[in-house]
């Protein structure tokens, strides 16, 4: 152990504020931005209700493998922890890594600019420059974007700066606010709204627009609209009861998020007819409006606003857990692993993380299509990971039989050994549709090796 540190965290998390760290961080922007691409690539009613619900399986089944990890080590860094004692430091070293160049900074950038993107609804030209700074024969421009995005990271990590509890609490208001308004729009639509269950009969076939790879994007971005579920097990050391706290929030949140993804893709085929869902650029937006007016668009943009701060605050929360849990076994800088001595949060770690995603802002995303870019970008590493931490469910059976494990897989060994699979597949199916995005999170990810020898030759 080597901490400069004097202080721990502290377990401040009861079940409400855990169920809000899940829920909170899957339902994000995804629900509001992604359908219409969903409905594009499948071509049909059926194939978007196939992929939402192939989707939100697969990710249960993943929190049902997390929930007999989380129950049986409750520890910070969560994923970090499990592949360090299933495989050895190395590949937990390598999921930190990933976390902190790629896939938890790439999710909060990606989150951030989504946010950016739904109040650009009432600031037009938000996406134009808003400083230039010439550099040479070439100008350097930061668009409004990315300005928005940068300071609302700056903001959340100040405000998780705070006391742990406090950050908790926020995380529930706004959870409550925005899935309150997402059951509530679903149904209005549904119930007094101008639409047709024709359209619901529409585009029955199964038959994608682009093919088996169009399934594969479609899938892609479902699957990013689920992600979040395994942010609660990066608190695991800050969770009240967490034997029994872990296992139930998991199952019984990602549960609810399906059943709330499902309601809002019915109220939305409901309200508009397929080819509309395909062209629209603002799905849940015009849904609110073809229900409520003018004055509903503007209220569910404020809502998923709202929402992407939720996502935001769970993810900007959770990522420096892993920073910590690595400085804390040496495997990065001492410092990363100081707690503060009064509101008792990682501050360093939460400063390193804030500068990382910052970084990937100004590097990847200025305009619409910068949300789409960093999703893709980290998707690959993410589910590469997912897969790995499910296989130490079985490889920790075995070596580990005398771990006291609260709770048990449902459905074990198949249920993890079905995500794995699924999760090499669909990280092979990424790999052959954005080979350019894969390849760059590769090379991130091979980045860290250096610097893994670097600190294991420190430690010795």
């Amino acid at each position: 152990m080597r901490s400069s540190s004097r202080f721990e965290l502290v377990r401040a998390f009861g079940f409400l504020e855990a169920g809000a760290i899940v829920t909170g961080s899957v339902v994000g922007t995804g629900i509001f931005l992604v359908p219409s691409t969903i409905a594009r690539e499948t071509g049909s009613v059926a194939g978007a209700f196939l992929v939402w619900l192939v989707g939100g399986l697969l990710s249960l089944a993943g929190a049902l493998s997390y929930a007999e990890l989380g129950a049986a080590m409750p520890e910070a860094g969560g994923e970090y922890a499990y592949l360090r004692r299933a495989y050895g430091p190395f590949w937990g070293f390598l999921f930190g890594w990933q976390q902190l160049l790629i896939a938890k900074t790439g999710s909060i950038a990606s989150i951030a600019t989504g946010f950016a993107l739904f109040l650009g609804f009432f600031l037009p030209g938000i996406q134009e420059p808003a400083l230039s700074v010439p550099m040479g024969t070439h100008t350097w421009a930061l668009s409004g974007v990315q300005f928005i995005a940068i300071a609302t990271i700056v903001a959340l990590t100040a405000l998780n700066y705070l006391r742990i509890g406090f950050s908790g609490a926020v995380q529930s208001l706004l959870t409550l606010i925005k899935i309150a308004a997402i059951v509530l729009l679903a149904v209005l639509a549904l119930s007094t709204g101008p639409g047709r269950w024709e359209n619901l009969q529409g585009g029955l076939g199964l038959s994608p627009v682009h093919g088996g790879l169009g399934y594969v994007a479609a899938l892609s971005a479902a699957l990013w609209a689920y992600d979040g579920w395994n942010n609660l097990v990066h608190v695991g050391a800050e969770v009240r009861d967490p034997n029994r706290t872990i296992p139930a929030v998991l199952i019984w949140g990602m549960a609810g998020v399906v059943a709330i993804y499902m309601l809002a893709n019915l109220a939305y085929f409901y309200i508009l007819p397929l080819d509309q869902a395909m062209r629209s650029e603002r799905l849940a937006q015009d849904v609110a409006v073809a229900t409520l007016g003018t004055w509903g668009g503007t209220a569910i943009t404020l809502i998923a606003a709202i929402s992407s701060l939720a996502t935001l605050n769970g993810s900007v929360l959770s990522g420096p857990r892993v920073s910590y849990a690595m400085a804390r076994d040496g495997l990065l800088f001492d410092r990363m692993a100081d707690v503060h001595p009064v509101h008792r949060t990682p501050v360093k770690a939460l400063l390193l993380q804030c500068l990382a995603a910052v970084g990937l802002i100004l590097i990847l995303g200025r305009d619409r299509e910068a949300y789409e870019r960093l999703f893709n970008f980290t998707m690959f590493g993410t589910w590469l990971f997912y897969g790995i931490t499910a296989l130490s469910v079985v490889v920790l059976r075995r070596r580990c039989p005398e771990l006291l494990r609260p709770y048990r897989t449902l459905g074990y060994p198949w249920v993890p050994l079905a995500f794995v699979f699924v999760a090499a597949a669909f990280c092979l199916g990424l790999l052959l549709e954005r080979p350019a995005d894969c390849g760059l999170g590769v090379a991130f990810l091979a980045a860290g090796l250096p610097f893994y020898v670097y600190c294991r030759g420190r430690g010795r």
